[in-house]
Order: structure tokens, then C-alpha cells, then sequence
């Protein structure tokens, strides 16, 4: 640390903590290293809580940290949100829009932001979440509420002792963060293994699935990357195979597969410990098919943990779908609905516009009937405009003239078209996939599209009325305005009630009440007479684990309050117990408001 240089910037900081955070920025810039580069923001947060009440300068003062806090988005919706990736692997999908880049997981791309951090990291789920833990921490986040969100193509394609051990490791990253690191461990390890690799399997002529290093990644795997257009149904070499004899056959001949295994006890071990770790896992999310989900695999997923499906439906048009070769229908999807609500998943889709065979009209028909019909209804979006990348079977239809990108003006048409017709209930989460442009052979380019159609829906007079367009963020509100607000719509099982607290046109937290439809038998036995609270969030930055912040929405009793009001409609419509598919770093705050633990769920009596 270059304390010579770096104590007069946090005197000069402290000395001018009023001013606005524009002046702290640019004052930041006056002061310089030994080398004569400047302090990175995350140097001087860094520095400035190892330091503060020493050299002269004042106790901790949360506010400084908050002037210079780096991207304070990421954490502004609550949580922490902490994304790792699973190791490439054979997907059951044939999905002519997917990448088929075999250095990652299917549909992933090596340019993408967390795609590189996994690959860096041997895509090992420790690594990877230690890894994210600590740049949010040096950023000045608070990390001790975590959504865990595992991306990488079919979840539940994987091997079930795969997927225990992926999410236990996880879980012991989060449990160990600030007070044990294993990474050094871990990382020789995986070197051990591609040593002996080396010495032993030469055959194999690459050493890419155990390297961390992108660039010899690269180069080992240029002569057998895919090209798009060279796919059809008669070829003999696809993703799945290619990465079965340079992944799976070296990796079973290694050991890897078995060190990559976990029991449900060891498991269990890590969840215990996490119910009262000073981290807590608040959400996990897992990304699958439609097709995967059935009465045994929710059962599985909802044992790791997990709270939050996302689900690739990518259209509701049997032809479209059947052209695109989604390898399932609209029935399909359907049932996926009916089945991960009535075991009360949060559901978190992805729509895509401007697939093989759709138009900017059939894609607004679509996403109006996503909403219209009980049968869906969704509580999260992301909306993914289809991007044309050279190793997808798409490239084959585009240079036969089969399919286009849509125009700047269509793109922002159908983009405008969905922020104004999600409801108050659904978040869209992301508009437009982090591709790096120059992974995009034709087609928008512009990652920050989103922006651009939420200008276009301001200067045009309409409305947006998700929640991301209506979170009340870092802004302040006055207590005694605050009013509750109560939707109600129907879907094929449930009744649905979104409560939510709201401050002028801000939502500042919301619960999600599912009351199932009486004659369905529950998939889930312990979940018979039962209505179901989904979801429970607070805006505002994210907070500590019993922290409070004067003006914040967090630690405001919201969740509590909601609770109340969820047992007063329940007890109106004669159930005869609330459930909760609480995430395991929650357990302890619903115990603490009476429920109870029961096998996957935890229970209030009625």
C-alpha cells in the first residue's frame, strides 16, 4: 500500500465529505501513486477502511465509502448478486440460435464478462465465488445477503452428484469468505491434474479443459471450433462430442469427475452453516429447459436450495419453436409453468425476439399472450433479442437468405413494445445479452440498448410499470405516505396476490402470495392445505445482516409487515398453513417469525 501518498487523499477526502459526490470524484484525481498512476476507487476503499482511525484520520465513516462506491447498482436491488458458471458439458438442446463455443458451457460465449471469470477460474465453483465475493467487497458492497445465480446452459443435464457438489462448494466460498480462503488449494489442485494430463495423455493434443489461461485456450481449441453454417443434421461432429472426448473422456481418466462429486450429507453440512454465517445465501438460482422439469427433478433442486428458475421458453409458437429446433413445444412449456409454480419457484424467463421464422408482429403477439394467458405469467424477464454468432446453425440460414436481423428502428420497436406491456408484477431483468460486438456477425451491436428504448418510451409519453422501472433505489421517501398495494390475477393452479409497499409511483418491497386452486394435488405432499409465499423483497442498497440505515428501505419492517398481511388473507380464504420456499440464508429470519421447518419448506400454523 503507498500509505506516503494515499493518507493526505483520505485527510483531503474527510476534510470534503460534503461536497457532492462529482467533486469527491474529481478531487480523487489530484492525488497520485509513487509511480505517478492514480488511486483505483477500489484502492482507496480498500485502503481507507484498513486505515481509518489511525494516521490522523477520523473513526469508519460509512458516508466516505458511499461517495466513491463503484457501480452501486449491482447492489441497490438488496442483494448481492454473485454469478458463477458450470464447466462446458453435452446439452440435450439442438437449439439452431446457440453458440456452440466448446470452451464453455452451452450457449455461452468466451468474450462474455462472467463467461472469462469462470474460465479463469477452471470454472471450479469456489474459485469462482470467492472471486466475485471479493471484487464486490472491494468495491465497498456489502456481501453479507448473496443471490447465488449458477448460469451454463441445462442445469439438470448435469450429474446429480456434480450439481450437489457445484452448489456445496459454493456454499462453503460464501460461509469461508472473510475468515478462510482454500483458493491456493483448489488451484493447485487442478494444476496437479493438468500436469499429469500432460505427462500421461498426450493423445488428447490439448491441454484447454483444465487451463485457466484464455489465450492458450484459445489457440488449442481453433482447429475444432464449430463453424455455424457447416452444421446440419447429417454432421458427424457436434458440440456434444467434441466436448464428450476433450472434456468428459480426459477429465474421467484424471480423477476430476470424482473430485468434482459431493454427497447430499456433505451438502446439508455447508446449508447448516450458512442458516447463521455472517454471509448468508438469500436466493439461488438455477437456468434450465422446460423440457427438464418434472415432479422428481423440482424435488432435486429444491433439496440444493434453490429458489428461482430461469427458464428458457424463448417463444410461445409451436412453429417457431419446432423451426428454431427447440426440441419442445408450447404444452411443454405450459406444464414446466404449472408444475415449478405449484411447488412456489419464482420464475424468471427468457423471451427472444427475432428468431427463424418470426417478425416484430409475432413477437409482440407473443409476448401479449405471455401475460393474457393464465397458463404463464412470469415473474421475471429477460428479454433477449436473437444475436447472430458465426459457430450457431443460424449462420447457415442467414447466408441462404432465410433470416435477417431486425432493423435499429424494428429492434427498438418490439424492446419499447415489452417495457410497456410487462405488468407491475414481472421485473425485466435484462434487455439485451452481454454478447461483446465482436462476437456478433450481423445485428444490433449496441449493449446499451436498453437505455436507448427506455429514452424512446420517455420521449414517446408512455408508461413502463415493471418493477425495475419502479424500485426505489437510493432514493428517499417519507414513512407516513407509504400505502400498501394489492394486485390480483390468475394462473392455471393459483390464485396470485403481489403485495407491495410503494411510495409514490416506487415500489420500495413486494411479497409474492401464491393461494394454489382447491382439487389440485400438490406435486409437493408437504405442501397439501398450504398457501405459499414465493418471494420477499426489500429495495434499497443492500444492507449487513442486522444493520440499519436511516432513510433506507431495508430494516424498515416492510418484510415483516407483509408477512402480517399474507397471514390475514390466508386465514380469510381457510388455509390451514403458510409455507415459505425459503432460501437456506433465510431459515433463521422465518424461524424468528414463527414457522417452522419442515422437509423443503418451512411452515407458519394457521
Amino acid at each position: 500500500m503507498d500509505e506516503k501518498n494515499i493518507i493526505p487523499l483520505l485527510l483531503d477526502l474527510e476534510a470534503n465529505l460534503a461536497r457532492k459526490t462529482a467533486d469527491i470524484l474529481r478531487l480523487i484525481k489530484k492525488y497520485r501513486k509513487v509511480d505517478g498512476s492514480h488511486f483505483s476507487y477500489t484502492e482507496i476503499i480498500e485502503s481507507y477502511k484498513k486505515l481509518a482511525g489511525t494516521k490522523g484520520l477520523q473513526k469508519f465513516q460509512p458516508e466516505l465509502v458511499e461517495k466513491i462506491l463503484m457501480k452501486p447498482i449491482r447492489t441497490m436491488s438488496g442483494v448481492a448478486p454473485v454469478t458463477v458458471l458450470t464447466k462446458p458439458y453435452p446439452c440435450p438442446g439442438k437449439c439452431i440460435f446457440c453458440p456452440n463455443d466448446l470452451r464453455m458451457p452451452k450457449s455461452y460465449l468466451a468474450d462474455e464478462p462472467g463467461a472469462q471469470r469462470a474460465e479463469k477460474n477452471y470454472f471450479d465453483p469456489y474459485l469462482q465465488t470467492t472471486n466475485r465475493l471479493e471484487a464486490l467487497y472491494a468495491m465497498g458492497h456489502s456481501v453479507e445477503k448473496v443471490e447465488l445465480i449458477i448460469l451454463g446452459g441445462t442445469w439438470t443435464a448435469y450429474p446429480q452428484a456434480y450439481q450437489i457438489w457445484f452448489i456445496k462448494e459454493c456454499f462453503r466460498a460464501i460461509n469461508e469468505f472473510r475468515h478462510k480462503n482454500d483458493s491456493n488449494t483448489i488451484v493447485k489442485k487442478y494444476q496437479t491434474f493438468q500436469k499429469k494430463f500432460k505427462a500421461s495423455h498426450k493423445k488428447w493434443q490439448t491441454q484447454f479443459f483444465l487451463s485457466n489461461d484464455p489465450v492458450k485456450n484459445k489457440a488449442a481449441f481453433a482447429k475444432l471450433q464449430i463453424k455455424g453454417e457447416d452444421i446440419n443434421s447429417q454432421s458427424k461432429v457436434n458440440y456434444n462430442q467434441l466436448v464428450t472426448k476433450y472434456y468428459l473422456e480426459p477429465e474421467k481418466a484424471l480423477g476430476v469427475v470424482d473430485y468434482q462429486k459431493a454427497s447430499w450429507a456433505e451438502l446439508e453440512r455447508e446449508q447448516l452453516t450458512n442458516e447463521t454465517a455472517q454471509q448468508r445465501c438469500v436466493g439461488l438460482v438455477i437456468e434450465t429447459r422446460p423440457d427438464e422439469i418434472t415432479p422428481s427433478s423440482i424435488r432435486v433442486i429444491r433439496r440444493l436450495g434453490a429458489t428461482k428458475i430461469q427458464l428458457g421458453i424463448q417463444s410461445l409458437d409451436d412453429e417457431i419453436l419446432r423451426k428454431n429446433k427447440r426440441g419442445h413445444g408450447v404444452a411443454i412449456i405450459r406444464q414446466a409453468f404449472a408444475l415449478l409454480r405449484q411447488a412456489g419457484f419464482k420464475l424468471h424467463v427468457h423471451f427472444m425476439a427475432n428468431l427463424y421464422g418470426s417478425t416484430p408482429a409475432t413477437d409482440k403477439r407473443d409476448f401479449v399472450k405471455l401475460f393474457k394467458d393464465p397458463d404463464f405469467r412470469p415473474d421475471e424477464l429477460k428479454i433477449y433479442p436473437c444475436s447472430l454468432i458465426e459457430t450457431a446453425e443460424l449462420m447457415r440460414y442467414y447466408k441462404k437468405g432465410l433470416w435477417q436481423p431486425y432493423t435499429h428502428e424494428e429492434l427498438l420497436d418490439i424492446t419499447s413494445f415489452t417495457l410497456t406491456h410487462t405488468p407491475e408484477y414481472c421485473r425485466i431483468t435484462r434487455m439485451i445479452r452481454d454478447i461483446p460486438s465482436q462476437d456478433i456477425v450481423v445485428g444490433n451491436k449496441k449493449s446499451n440498448f436498453r437505455q436507448i428504448a427506455e429514452a424512446h418510451v420517455k420521449a414517446t409519453d408512455q408508461k413502463m410499470q415493471d418493477i425495475r422501472a419502479r424500485e426505489i433505489r437510493g432514493q428517499k421517501f417519507v414513512e407516513k405516505d407509504i400505502r400498501l398495494k394489492i394486485t390480483t390475477y390468475q394462473t392455471a393452479v393459483s390464485q396470485e396476490k403481489f403485495l407491495q409497499f410503494v411510495y409514490q409511483d416506487k415500489i420500495l418491497a413486494f411479497l409474492r402470495l401464491s393461494l394454489p386452486k382447491r382439487g389440485i394435488t400438490p406435486i409437493i405432499q408437504e405442501l397439501a392445505d398450504a398457501a405459499i409465499i414465493r418471494e420477499i423483497h426489500v429495495y434499497g442498497r443492500s444492507l449487513g445482516i442486522g444493520q440499519k440505515e436511516k432513510e433506507q428501505a431495508q430494516h424498515f419492517g416492510f418484510g415483516g409487515q407483509l408477512i402480517a398481511k399474507a397471514v390475514k388473507i390466508c386465514q380469510a380464504k381457510s388455509f390451514q398453513k403458510l409455507a415459505v420456499i425459503s432460501a437456506i440464508g433465510t431459515r433463521e429470519y422465518y424461524r424468528q417469525r414463527g414457522f417452522s421447518d419442515g422437509e423443503l419448506y418451512q411452515f407458519l400454523e394457521l
